[in-house]
């Protein structure tokens, strides 16, 4: 981990350790630090990439929302899956997931959108990839992370008693072969970006569909308030 200059949550440092040493994981890094070298503008900074981890250790794990790939925008990306910091403006995608959360739970639509404080509460906030170039989307999609992701997911299926996967569009759905849906509550929705939200994104219920399961498996539920 050190090679990427970041701290890492204990429980998820434990867990993840043989995959940073694994020679996909090096020449992952290698390639980011090559393209800093070369001038290339990374998202998001060094020490929020693996801010998903940090804010939501391994054993507080109870629902996961996975993205693709992170914002690709200037201040956008903080290593929170749809998440953007205070004062930045809400992406189409973030402004359907409010527009949906108010339909379906009658949470008000809120004024900022960094969800930190679903992060706090066991809502693991994954990327498919965790780092992009400036302005140009999926362009680490290649290089390694989806490897390090199936392994992230393979470890939450495997470790953690029963969790909420709410996996939205094509891509996050293709990640579904790696969860025993036996045993955790698999939701499959359409991405919420402007193309497919409509065609079933607005009106799946997943918040709702969420809180009854963690509270029926004696679990406190999500308050889904922005604070």
């Amino acid at each position: 981990m050190g090679k990427l200059n970041v701290e890492l949550e204990e429980s998820w440092k434990l867990a993840l350790n043989a995959e940073f040493n694994k020679s996909y994981f090096l020449q992952l890094v290698n390639h980011i630090k090559t393209e800093k070298e070369q001038g290339k503008i990374i998202y998001p900074k060094g020490s929020n990439i693996f801010n998903a981890f940090n804010k939501t250790p391994l054993n507080k794990v109870k629902v996961v929302i996975l993205g693709q790939d992170p914002y690709h925008g200037p201040k956008q990306a903080h290593g929170l899956s749809f998440s953007v910091q205070e004062g930045i403006q809400f992406p189409p995608s973030l402004q359907n997931i409010f527009k949906e959360l108010q339909r379906d739970t009658g949470t008000p639509y809120p004024s900022q959108g960094d969800l930190s404080c679903w992060a706090q509460q066991g809502v693991f906030l994954l990327n498919a990839s965790l780092t992009v170039r400036a302005a140009e989307p999926m362009s680490h999609a290649q290089i390694g992370w989806a490897i390090f992701t199936d392994a992230v997911i393979r470890i939450i299926a495997e470790q953690c008693p029963k969790v909420v996967f709410m996996l939205w569009g094509k891509f996050a759905q293709e990640k579904g072969s790696l969860i025993d849906s036996s045993k955790h509550l698999v939701l499959k929705a359409p991405h919420p970006s402007p193309l497919s939200a409509h065609q079933g994104f607005i009106g799946c219920g997943h918040f709702s569909a969420c809180n009854q399961f963690l509270v029926k498996n004696g679990m406190d539920p999500i308050d889904w308030h922005i604070n």
